[in-house]
């Protein structure tokens, strides 16, 4: 395989109350996606327990991981072993009273390069966010790892396009957003389709505005009343559906990108090029009133 190219590896999977049976399951199936050439395997947001997040209670900070832990310590292990990196989106214990919705970043050297605190932190009924998770301050990150730059941003941050557009501005090659977004069993089909085909459209526009890749890897399963709606998928930097997940089995996709493709676009396509960066300054208002 040309040094140009990069296997990612994404795992849509169900998850269940037992926070090391989560663990071990996703292990295992990281295993498996090395072993289809996978190098960057990306796992969906809050893989290691349930979606707590529909609820406001207490108990559930009990939860959370610090960073490094154990969870970085078993895929620090595993991510040396099988040389490859490894995406991990955790409830982190930053201190006492200070919780976050983060990503660890592994390198294939199973060194830690890193973590990404989510921004942007919903609150909304089935997805009471801001009770457990205080919103990053570390601003948006890219790593350099040993087969190509990548951003992490998480779920809600996906529907930011500045929080594409400072990632892409930053160096990343490819964009992973881990996702736990699902339609509530209230819904019907229609609604369901229009949610869906939202999510998916605004990621392929950050795709398309950056000439980057985009991998969004969402759980599956029913939890409680939300039906995690999976459709996990891959777009390449004009947008094109590389590979779709079903929505309701779990999945491992290896998909292999050209990461010459990001040039060759923003050459014909030079959106980069012709931003006008000085006239953005309005947009660091909240609104702008009339």
């Amino acid at each position: 395989m040309s040094s140009n190219s990069v296997r990612a590896g994404i795992i849509q999977m169900t998850c269940g109350p037992d926070k090391m049976g989560n663990l071990e399951k996703a292990a295992k199936k990281i295993r498996e996606a090395a072993s289809q050439g996978a190098q960057i395997i990306c796992l969906q947001e809050l893989f290691s327990t349930t979606y707590f997040c529909w609820e406001e209670n207490y108990d559930n900070f009990s939860l959370a991981d610090t960073i490094p832990g154990t969870a970085t310590d078993l895929f620090r292990d595993i991510a040396l072993e099988l040389d490859v990196v490894i995406i991990a989106s955790l409830f982190e214990k930053r201190a006492e009273g200070v919780y976050h919705n983060t990503v660890a970043v592994i390198d294939a050297d199973g060194s830690l390069l890193g973590t990404y605190r989510k921004h942007h932190i919903p609150d909304d009924p089935g997805f009471y966010e801001k009770f457990y998770f205080a919103p990053g301050d570390g601003g948006y990150k890219v790593f350099k790892t040993k087969f190509a730059r990548i951003g992490t941003l998480i779920c809600w941050d996906q529907w930011y396009p500045e929080a594409a557009r400072i990632t892409s501005l930053s160096g990343a090659q490819i964009l992973f957003y881990p996702t736990a977004i699902g339609w509530a069993s209230s819904q019907g089909k229609r609604v369901n389709s229009q949610q869906y085909q939202a999510w998916q459209t605004i990621q392929r526009g950050h795709a398309i505005a950056n000439g980057v890749f985009v991998v969004a890897v969402n759980r599956t399963g029913t939890e409680g009343e939300m039906n995690f709606w999976g459709g996990s998928f891959i777009a390449d930097p004009f947008g094109e559906i590389l590979f779709q997940a079903s929505h309701d089995m779990e999945e491992i996709r290896v998909q292999e990108m050209d990461l010459r493709q990001i040039d060759e676009i923003r050459i014909h396509w030079p959106f980069l090029r012709d931003r006008r960066i000085d006239s953005y300054g309005p947009i660091l208002n909240r609104y702008i009133d009339k």
